[in-house]
């Protein structure tokens, strides 16, 4: 079977790209406040201003580093069956994060997200069969800004039984949100042999780390816990204005990413991520929707598998500001695209208004978009001998396929079939049923979603520990409690 691929980038092209983010990680070189990676590089080869905080890092160096990642890797689920592959062209799809806004179903204003959007957030998630991990989507406005990063996994790990994509937002915070992985894990052993979560590194356009983020990463490699680069350049902005030329300082910042995580333990898991925009001058926007910021992830997709790495991308996303024609044309050509490139990890869905805002209702949406993307990429089957005379001969001028043995094995592989969020009806049964738009059929779905939620249960001591690990953090940041579930 033909898999449909997109490729937007020649091979010579990728080598170019590779060899001018060579060239910029000698000269300007990267800038990297912390102390603890300049040793780490420095000791390696790198040549290293420890005044300027500025690392002129070696071609021959960050090749040798590139050897020692791993091609692929499993994220599992909390019961420990292998669920998400990095690698290769094996494309699954998560929700967005980390949106610090909420948008009610009819409401055109958005809102902070708090506890209860959050629970019902991760359980209409768990439930969605298309989305293979759940993401700390929101940031909940009911604790202290201080552990809404730890507070947000304890969230998911309470309620979701899928793998996870998540960050920390400080140095302290990393080590709480281990434990709480390493809580559902067993041991910190068993979380490094099959990892249940995934941390996103950010570095800051361009060409530099910030301590946290270098902190975060090295912390992530010495665990054994995959790290996600997150490179994301503003086309125009804060980064080139042509999109290749945003590419070379993606791969730059994504190459200084690993070879300091890779100095930190060798053979760590890590992606090739990101999150860049091709910025509007006319409004000073970032639009994730736009075609040329999907062009550009694609491209970068295009480099890191060329490296042979494995992937991710923040696409699928849109920035209007309620769920209408704009969040489902936006969303959906990004899940195609994503798709048709091989990204490994697509992130995205549920989100808007330029990645800060979520909505159950757009949630639902994409995850029948990426149903449909999905089918795209699995190509058409040709397996069968002969493709269609014996079928035809069989039913003559007749007409009648429905009827046959030939049409029940095959329409189910065949189609992908949606729930009733996609309207496929006649005009007088849609009609009859309300004359509902996509938006009032997707809030029914929520709904029917949520209702029919059945959690998986924690072992009770694990649960426990859970709530003992986040009460304390929250204690220390003077909350007595943690609000109810």
């Amino acid at each position: 079977m033909l898999r449909p691929k997109l490729e937007l980038l020649d091979k010579g092209t990728v080598e170019r790209i590779l060899a001018e983010a060579h060239e910029l990680l000698w000269d300007p070189g990267v800038r990297i406040h912390s102390d603890q990676a300049l040793k780490l590089v420095a000791e390696a080869g790198a040549t290293v201003d420890f005044a300027s905080k500025v690392a002129n890092i070696p071609v021959e160096l960050v090749n040798k580093t590139l050897e020692t990642v791993p091609s692929s890797f499993y994220l599992y689920d909390s019961e420990r069956n292998p669920v998400v592959h990095y690698g290769d062209d094996d494309v699954q799809f998560d929700p967005g994060s980390a949106a610090i806004e909420f948008l009610d179903y009819g409401a055109t204003r958005s809102r902070k997200p708090v506890t209860a959007d959050f629970v019902a957030y991760i359980k209409l998630a768990e439930m969605l069969p298309e989305l293979d991990a759940v993401s700390t989507a929101l940031v909940c406005s009911d604790v202290p800004e201080s552990m809404a990063d730890l507070y947000r996994l304890y969230l998911v790990l309470r309620y979701a039984r899928k793998p996870v994509i998540s960050g920390a937002f400080a140095v302290e915070t990393w080590s709480i949100m281990r434990d709480l992985l390493v809580a559902v894990a067993g041991s910190k052993e068993a979380l490094a042999a099959k990892p249940i979560a995934v941390f996103d590194v950010c570095p800051s356009p361009p060409l530099l780390w910030s301590e946290i983020t270098c902190r975060n990463m090295m912390d992530c490699a010495r665990a054994g816990i995959p790290a996600q680069l997150v490179s994301m350049p503003l086309a125009g902005a804060t980064g080139p204005a042509t999109l290749v030329g945003s590419v070379v300082q993606h791969a730059a910042e994504s190459l200084s990413g690993i070879t300091i995580h890779q100095l930190a333990r060798a053979g760590a898991p890590i992606v090739w991520g990101g999150s860049p925009a091709a910025f509007d001058m006319r409004t000073g926007t970032p639009p994730m929707g736009a075609i040329e910021t999907l062009m550009i992830d694609c491209a970068y997709v295009q480099v890191g598998k060329y490296l042979g790495l494995p992937t991710h991308a923040y696409m699928g996303m849109s920035d209007a500001k309620i769920v209408d024609a704009q969040a489902g044309f936006e969303s959906g050509i990004g899940n195609v695209l994503a798709a048709l490139a091989g990204v490994n990890m697509v992130s995205g869905a549920g989100m808007m208004d330029f990645e800060s805002c979520f909505s159950l209702e757009k949630l639902v949406i994409d995850n029948e978009l990426i149903g449909m993307a999905r089918r795209l990429v699995r190509g058409v089957d040709t397996s069968e001998d002969p493709l269609a005379t014996a079928i035809m001969r069989q039913v003559g001028h007749g007409g009648n396929f429905l009827a046959t043995k030939h049409t029940r094995r095959w329409f189910r592989q065949e189609l992908f079939i949606p729930s009733p969020v996609i309207d496929r009806d006649y005009r007088e049964a849609w009609e009859s049923k309300g004359a509902k738009d996509v938006v009032q059929r997707a809030h029914e779905r929520v709904e029917q979603l949520l209702a029919a939620y059945e959690p998986k249960p924690l072992p009770k001591e694990v649960e426990q520990e859970l709530v003992a690990i986040t009460l304390r953090a929250a204690q220390e940041r003077g909350m007595g409690t943690l609000p109810p579930l």
